[in-house]
């Protein structure tokens, strides 16, 4: 399974796609919005927390194309032949997406502290970096789902409206104090306003709010569930 993931990793980091689209991205955005008009250095901070959790939820979810191709080339045949387990596939693809999200947060993150001098207390940023991290699992476990379950023709659009979806009713471009009201409790439980708020606490001085934790490990069970079935019966077709 090590061997598995090792090749998956290298394969995921040589896609120009990939570094474009989930790391050079975010980072432009952040860039873009926090350095128009007078933008005071609270926004700048939470506006690199959000950033940082858009280019981690697209780290997530890029894991469904490789699934797709993977199917489609029939990779994933040749993988029921080797000595690894379905649980040891499911469980490296998994790893891949965990750490393919980390040069995401990475670069957001030295964006912020380099180019618009955000400071923090020393120790907040590695925690700000674990904690995006540790919570991005939900969204891998979605993009593992669209992966096994659909085409990569259907996976491209359906992923696309799941990210950009999930990141502007999340919060994650713009606060969610700008929504309307009903707006506003219907983001409360949404998995991407929730994993943002992990690094929000952080920065504001302060551990993450139980509620948070709960609605994420809530969809984390939802998306769980839903990669699960999406594998099984993907294993019946190929």
């Amino acid at each position: 399974m090590w061997d598995y993931l090792r090749l998956e990793v290298r394969r995921t980091l040589r896609d120009g796609r990939f570094v474009l689209g989930t790391v050079a991205m975010p980072v432009l955005m952040y860039l873009l919005f926090t350095n128009i008009g007078e933008n005071s250095g609270s926004w700048k901070t939470a506006s690199m927390v959000g950033m940082a959790a858009y280019g981690a939820l697209g780290a997530s979810l890029n894991t469904a194309g490789g699934v797709a191709e993977d199917r489609a080339i029939g990779w994933l045949r040749q993988l029921r032949i080797t000595p690894m387990t379905p649980r040891q596939g499911v469980l490296g693809r998994a790893l891949t997406g965990a750490v393919t999200v980390l040069p995401a947060i990475t670069a957001v993150l030295l964006a912020g502290a380099l180019v618009n001098g955000v400071r923090m207390d020393s120790w907040k940023w590695p925690a700000v970096a674990v904690l995006l991290w540790l919570g991005s699992l939900p969204f891998t476990m979605l993009g593992l789902g669209n992966g096994y379950r659909m085409t990569s023709q259907a996976m491209g659009g359906v992923n696309m409206l799941c990210y950009l979806g999930l990141a502007v009713l999340g919060g994650l471009w713009f606060p969610v104090e700008l929504f309307p009201g009903w707006l506003q409790r219907v983001s409360s439980f949404t998995p991407t306003n929730r994993f943002a708020q992990l690094g929000t606490a952080v920065t504001d001085g302060h551990a993450p709010s139980a509620a948070a934790l709960a609605v994420l490990i809530g969809w984390l069970l939802v998306f769980g569930s839903y990669a699960v079935v999406s594998y099984r019966r993907a294993a019946r077709t190929i």
